[in-house]
């Protein structure tokens, strides 16, 4: 079984907003409050009603992961992964405990395809080859658990980003 889990991950360089998957995921604050980045493209897409989902839920834990709909997106859903507070930097807890968290989302609603960015390398400030080693790792433990996740795609936003996810992908150990 160890190697199936490598089957079920796509990495590619491309527009999160556009993936067409059961859910997509947000690099979310705890508060839920859809700014800049990733988050900002997602409200200006999906419109108001993520936004007004996100205001009856909020706040939620850091490293906690919720989920709505995707209002106008191609995606059925949005999980929104906290994994720093609003203005702040992304720690490994965080980001390793919302990847979690999103992945678990995504298994209690029986969703079968789910796209991540890559959370925490933007305004949070986390390092992308950090942040793959750490999403990935994740991906692989929930992969090999039981799971309704066929696939879980990586859309990262730039080729440098992309090359990192490659790269960390290869290097890891099954």
């Amino acid at each position: 079984m160890s190697k199936d889990w490598r089957a079920k991950i796509e990495l590619r360089q491309g527009d999160l907003t556009e993936a067409d998957v059961d859910a997509i995921v947000n690099a979310a604050n705890n508060d839920l409050m859809l700014g800049g980045g990733v988050a900002g493209a997602i409200r200006i897409k999906g419109g108001p009603t993520i936004q007004q989902e996100c205001d009856r839920i909020g706040p939620i834990a850091l490293g906690e992961a919720a989920i709505t709909s995707a209002g106008r997106l191609r995606a059925r859903h949005v999980i929104h992964a906290a994994s720093t507070r609003l203005g702040e930097s992304t720690s490994e807890a965080n980001l390793r405990a919302a990847t979690r968290n999103s992945l678990m989302r995504a298994n209690e609603n029986a969703l079968k395809t789910i796209a991540f960015p890559a959370i925490g390398t933007g305004i949070a400030g986390f390092p992308i080859e950090q942040c793959a080693q750490v999403m990935l790792e994740e991906a692989r433990k929930h992969l090999n658990a039981t799971t309704t996740l066929e696939r879980v795609e990586f859309v990262l936003f730039d080729r440098h980003s992309l090359e990192v996810f490659e790269r960390a992908l290869a290097e890891m150990n099954d």
